[in-house]
């Protein structure tokens, strides 16, 4: 049975998250995107658990029902702490099979902060400090390093990360299966890591709003769908479980290349080098992004694939590629109604994304088929993302029509 799941996400509760990401607003997108399980954020926050405890019915089997899409118990957490000498800003995710389990975890996890502070909340606790909390509240937990290569919140990040897990784990490395590639990152680039091979390359949303849900996400072969068998896949028991992952283009992340975005400044990592990775505007360290910190740290070559590597599929959100083809913002009326439009059609969102474009010509018309048969094709042109800046991408082969700017007198 195939189960798409995304299973970080953060709730209203988070800091810059819409109010519509409540178990309302989550469902209904999980729904519309194609989603079986998304992970419900955020359970560190005291009025958060407490919704979830009260609307969320258990299955029984580690998972939750609501509005009929399956959640599950996910939290993450921003670690930030002195370690070697220098201040580390590590984010990790959390997965938990029920809610005393969870509340557990709160209990330790806030002697290191506030938990009511944030959805994702800021502790003292060092990143083995964190595991030890997790596993030690039950063996059934899963802990994994979030957006492992962004600069500033990344294991890996070029600001205040490790060079590697063990440096960052040490003892406690023995529990972690897993690392999320991140928006800025995909397989193909973590495969350059040999130390990576035997950890499973996970791929989530991260979603602040539920538009953005699915925008990366895991897909699995269970027979059925429980915490156990998800979990299981993850930790590669059986690799036939770990079908594939949906990967946002990494350089569409907004930390993919190098940079200065207050100065206009882009560069490609070889760039920063030939400028000893300094700003020729305002002569401060630029900002080194995950392309650059892969590259640094990499064993292999560009191209390499491990054997039994998990493969991985790129994808353009829907209403991304009707907004190109409209040349109207996402979010725009006339963007959103044909987005439902095609989702009715073809049942949910990845169902459209991956259509055949003679289906597609019969639902969406011909430049939007073309779009996204393209997408689906790769043939994109990007302008990479950087120093929080998301990239810019162009889909080939498509009337790309773009917005003009109204005069005063069209009002």
């Amino acid at each position: 049975m195939k189960c798409v799941a995304d299973l970080h996400v953060h709730s209203k509760y988070s800091m810059a998250t819409s109010a519509s990401m409540d178990l309302d607003g989550m469902a209904r997108w999980a729904k519309l995107k194609g989603i079986d399980v998304v992970g419900t954020g955020d359970f560190t926050h005291p009025l958060w658990l407490k919704e979830l405890e009260e609307k969320l019915t258990p299955l029984g089997n580690g998972l939750f029902a609501y509005d009929g899409t399956k959640f599950m118990l996910t939290a993450e957490v921003s670690n930030v702490y002195q370690a070697g000498a220098r201040l580390r800003k590590v984010h990790q995710c959390i997965c938990s099979p029920s809610f005393d389990v969870a509340r557990q975890i709160n209990e330790g996890l806030g002697k290191g902060g506030r938990l009511g502070a944030d959805g994702r909340p800021t502790l003292s606790l060092s990143a083995p400090e964190t595991v030890e909390t997790v596993i030690g509240a039950s063996k059934e937990n899963f802990i994994f390093p979030s957006h492992a290569w962004t600069p500033w919140f990344g294991v890996f990040g070029s600001k205040s990360g490790f060079d590697s897990l063990e440096e960052c784990y040490g003892d406690t490395l023995r529990h972690v299966h897993a690392i999320e590639t991140g928006l800025s990152s995909d397989p193909e680039m973590n495969w350059r890591l040999s130390a990576l091979d035997k950890y499973a390359l996970v791929s989530n949303s991260d979603a602040h709003s539920p538009q953005k849900l699915g925008r990366e996400a895991n897909v699995f072969d269970l027979d059925e769908i429980t915490y156990e068998k998800i979990i299981d896949a993850i930790r590669m028991k059986d690799k036939n479980k770990f079908l594939l992952t949906y990967e946002f283009f990494p350089q569409e992340g907004k930390y993919h290349a190098d940079g200065h975005r207050n100065c206009g400044i882009l560069y490609e990592p070889s760039e920063s080098k030939s400028h000893n990775n300094i700003c020729p505007v305002c002569r401060k360290p630029l900002t080194v992004g995950v392309l650059h910190r892969v590259d640094d740290l990499a064993d292999r070559k560009q191209g390499y694939t491990p054997k039994d590597a998990i493969p991985f599929e790129r994808i353009i959100p829907l209403q991304e590629i009707i907004s190109k083809c409209l040349g109207k913002g996402i979010g725009t009326g006339d963007v959103v109604s044909e987005y439902f439009r095609i989702v009715r059609y073809f049942g949910n969102e990845f169902n459209a994304l991956h259509a055949k474009e003679d289906q597609l010509l019969i639902a969406a018309g011909k430049n939007i088929a073309k779009g996204i048969a393209n997408a689906q094709a790769g043939k994109v042109r990007i302008t990479p993302g950087y120093d929080g800046v998301y990239g810019e991408i162009e889909i080939e082969g498509i009337e790309e029509k773009k917005e003009t700017q109204r005069k005063l007198g069209d009002f």
